[in-house]
């Protein structure tokens, strides 16, 4: 792929196997797909390698006949095992410029930053390094326990000031928050228990679109 679009970052759906329940992944994502999301991610950090391959390939399948990227979080051979669009990386997972060296050109990589420090240092890296960065946590979120402290949306806007990469905010958002986020700087939001909670998938996606808070 990789010809990023920021428009993708949109409405981001962030997979969560528990919060799926007995309907699964892989059809949360098909009802949410459904329902307008533009980006999924794969995260899953109790699974085996087997079992996030085989989740893997059944959602690059999904997300391919639905027209809409499909990034692994945090696993490089996993993303490139199943010709996924892209990569998501955190603070402590492959360095990015070693996963650009490793995947070449064609892959979308995104990075995890909680602070503008975090954000300088990724200038200083190769140009083309990463496509996008995830910013947050904006709100603390039981999805992500062990997470930075949270920013706040102005925290948010004080760290994307001037940032040069197109970036999403993620963190126990909800549909409120959405058109603060994007006044602050975000170019979309990331959700996980908005909708793999949501009985509805599709509805709470069209819910999130249709209000006019995602522009």
């Amino acid at each position: 792929m990789r010809s990023f679009d920021a428009g993708w970052l949109r409405l981001y759906l962030v997979t969560d196997r528990a919060l799926c329940g007995e309907r699964g992944v892989v059809e949360t994502v098909r009802q949410a797909l459904v329902g307008g999301v533009t980006l999924v991610q794969l995260r899953d950090h109790d699974a085996t390698t087997r079992e996030l391959l085989d989740t893997a390939r059944q959602l690059r399948q999904v997300t391919a006949d639905a027209g809409v990227p499909f990034i692994v979080d945090d696993r490089l051979d996993v993303a490139l095992a199943v010709g996924a669009d892209g990569v998501h990386l955190g603070q402590s997972d492959l360095h990015p410029v070693d996963a650009r060296r490793i995947a070449g050109p064609g892959l979308v990589i995104g990075h995890s930053v909680s602070c503008r420090a975090e954000i300088d240092a990724v200038g200083e890296w190769p140009a083309g390094t990463v496509d996008h960065l995830g910013v947050g946590p904006v709100f603390a979120t039981p999805t992500k326990p062990r997470a930075a402290a949270p920013l706040g949306i102005d925290g948010v806007r004080e760290a994307l000031a001037g940032c040069p990469w197109p970036a999403v905010a993620i963190g126990g958002i909800t549909q409120q928050h959405v058109t603060p986020l994007q006044d602050a700087g975000a170019a979309g939001v990331a959700v996980v228990s908005a909708l793999c909670a949501a009985p509805d998938p599709a509805g709470a996606a069209r819910d999130m679109l249709a209000a006019g808070q995602i522009r």
